[in-house]
């Protein structure tokens, strides 16, 4: 949905939220599910719409101008318009293991090259005029799956490749897409001070140097071209894992000249370490996504593990540990008390002026996790949960 005009600012919900691996179960998602969140949310709005297209999806809409046109139409009639396409997950994201392979293929690959070109060809052709796009994407792989410098080389130009064609796609339709790489616990582009150097020192250097061979267009011009088509897909619950100021953060990026694709709001749990934290946290273990932990000191040591059940059982043996962040999104309006918390306090006030005031022009909601939170903390419905995500985001909009 349109929030304001000046500086342009467009609200939506992630639909990774809704199992689905084929276009035909997307399709029945918007239909079935965002229409519904619609209707209980501006129902006489044109109400924006954040697809997650997966890889057999993206494939079937390249191979069908039907299927493409079919969509556009039940867009218009309904007053809906994709403005945002979560392109992370490559391949399965519900009812059944994902864990670490949700990184893969990564950023060194031309499948997720190719992928990613798929994704912007099928968003150009339904975005609005005088809207742009963004694709969120993988921050460029899982970190203990980078060793070498042609692993870097091999990134780069792949990511080269995606300015590069945003660029003509760009020239050819008059429509402005940008991918955003969204930095996340465990991966290549992690902390807010990790990604800004790889920008800094890899992109805008080797990658300004990739974008001039391929376009001819000088170094001046491909540097100008990155900081259009590439920038960060700032998760809120990924910062505030890291125990960073997600204000902060977002003043970093924007003072470093980096593009705030889209902002996603998200909240991740929040436990004191102890016997009764630890024991809350225990339902929150499955087998589906992987749960990285971080955790401090009272000194400010840092401590990290790839999924939960690792923290869970090494937990004991840390007794210095103050307080720890899991990588489980949670819906925004959890009111947690005691020795387990969520993150969403860290979207203050200040944080949503900087929203308002044009650090990015896409908001998305993203609780992906829906189908494995405890059933005791369960919230019920999908819609209406959904719904409440809203209320509690415009709320804090003001």
């Amino acid at each position: 949905m349109i929030l304001q005009h000046a500086p342009p600012l467009h609200l939506t919900y992630c639909l990774n939220i809704h199992p689905g691996e084929s276009w035909a179960e997307n399709f029945a998602a918007i239909r079935e599910k965002a229409l519904a969140v619609k209707q209980r949310v501006a129902p006489e709005q044109w109400f924006g719409l954040g697809l997650r297209i997966a890889q057999q999806a993206a494939s079937e809409l390249s191979a069908s101008a039907d299927l493409r046109a079919e969509a556009l139409d039940f867009f218009n009639a309904n007053q809906l318009y994709p403005f945002s396409i979560n392109g992370f997950p490559y391949g399965r994201f519900h009812a059944g293991p994902v864990k670490e392979n949700v990184y893969a293929p990564d950023w060194r690959t031309t499948e997720r090259l190719e992928y990613t070109l798929q994704l912007a060809d099928i968003l150009a052709g339904w975005l609005p005029d005088q809207v742009d796009g963004s694709i969120s994407t993988v921050p460029c792989s899982f970190k203990p799956w980078i060793e070498t410098e042609d692993d870097r080389r091999a990134i780069v130009h792949n990511l080269a490749a995606v300015v590069a064609y945003l660029s003509a796609l760009a020239d050819d339709t008059g429509k402005e897409l940008h991918l955003g790489l969204e930095p996340e616990p465990d991966c290549y582009l992690e902390t807010t001070e990790e990604t800004i150097r790889f920008f800094k020192d890899v992109l805008l250097r080797d990658g300004v140097g990739e974008v001039d061979r391929m376009l001819g267009c000088g170094a001046e011009k491909a540097e100008a071209l990155i900081q259009r088509h590439l920038g960060v897909c700032f998760d809120t619950c990924h910062v505030a894992m890291q125990f960073e100021d997600v204000v902060e953060s977002l003043r970093a990026y924007r003072a470093a000249g980096i593009r705030i694709s889209k902002v996603q709001l998200s909240a991740a749990l929040r436990a004191q370490t102890s016997p009764a934290g630890w024991d809350m946290l225990k339902p929150f273990v499955e087998p589906v996504y992987l749960h990285q932990v971080k955790a401090r000191s009272a000194e400010g040591k840092r401590y990290a593990w790839y999924d939960l059940p690792d923290a869970l059982a090494e937990l004991p043996d840390f007794p210095d540990v103050e307080e720890l962040n899991v990588h489980f999104h949670v819906p925004l309006f959890f009111n947690m008390d005691g020795a387990l918390q969520t993150t969403s306090n860290a979207l203050t006030p200040d944080f949503f002026h900087e929203v308002r005031c044009g650090a990015t022009a896409h908001l998305e909601i993203e609780t992906y996790t829906f189908d494995v939170i405890p059933p005791d903390l369960h919230p019920g419905d999908v819609v209406k949960s959904i719904a409440r995500e809203y209320s509690w985001t415009l709320t804090q909009l003001g």
